[in-house]
């Protein structure tokens, strides 16, 4: 899951989120049909997978202060997320400092596919275009769902950089919002 802008940008080119209508801030600005439709989407997952970066950067601590707050609209969400089973990506951290998480330490794709082998739900990317690019490139992301955001930034960070050969997308679901967000969810096409 990643939000976007509508020229296919995760993030503005000096890392800015704020053309985001929701950046993940106190105030959930998703009309309350998105917000449900993201926490639906949320409960069919038990596994994050994180960068580094984004782990260090706060995303773990952040979900957990706003799921022990009943009354912020995003606990509910942020409930799922802690809960989860939580896997950072790393080569130079040497021990989790956070609850119900792990370091993946080897190689990207035996380190995925040993994960995809294991029970349980389905998994969720967090982490940066970096991180989210090289699960594309690897063959290693089964669907894409796509939350973009009515603003063309003309340059940024990609998801779509690098890729080898084409990537073949058959289309799920695409569903319009009324706070201007629209959810495009794809298949990768073999």
């Amino acid at each position: 899951m990643v939000q976007m802008s509508l020229d296919g940008y995760i993030g503005a080119k000096d890392g800015q989120l704020d053309w985001l209508i929701w950046n993940f801030g106190p105030e959930w600005k998703w009309d309350q049909v998105l917000q449900k439709t993201f926490i639906e989407l949320t409960s069919t997952v038990d596994c994050i997978l994180l960068s580094r970066k984004m782990a260090v950067e706060g995303f773990i601590g952040h979900w957990a202060k706003v799921a022990d707050n009943p009354e912020d609209p995003q606990s509910a969400f942020a409930k799922k997320i802690t809960d989860a089973r939580k896997v950072v990506f790393t080569k130079t951290l040497h021990k989790s400092e956070w609850v119900n998480t792990m370091l993946a330490k080897g190689d990207l794709v035996t380190e995925v596919n040993s994960l995809k082998g294991q029970e349980g739900k389905d998994m969720v990317v967090y982490g940066g275009a970096g991180f989210a690019s090289s699960l594309i490139r690897a063959g290693l992301i089964d669907e894409l769902n796509l939350f973009v955001n009515p603003v063309a930034l003309g340059d940024g960070k990609a998801i779509f950089q690098g890729l080898d050969n084409q990537l073949r997308l058959e289309l799920l679901k695409a569903q319009s919002y009324d706070c201007g967000v629209t959810l495009l969810q794809y298949k990768i096409r073999e």
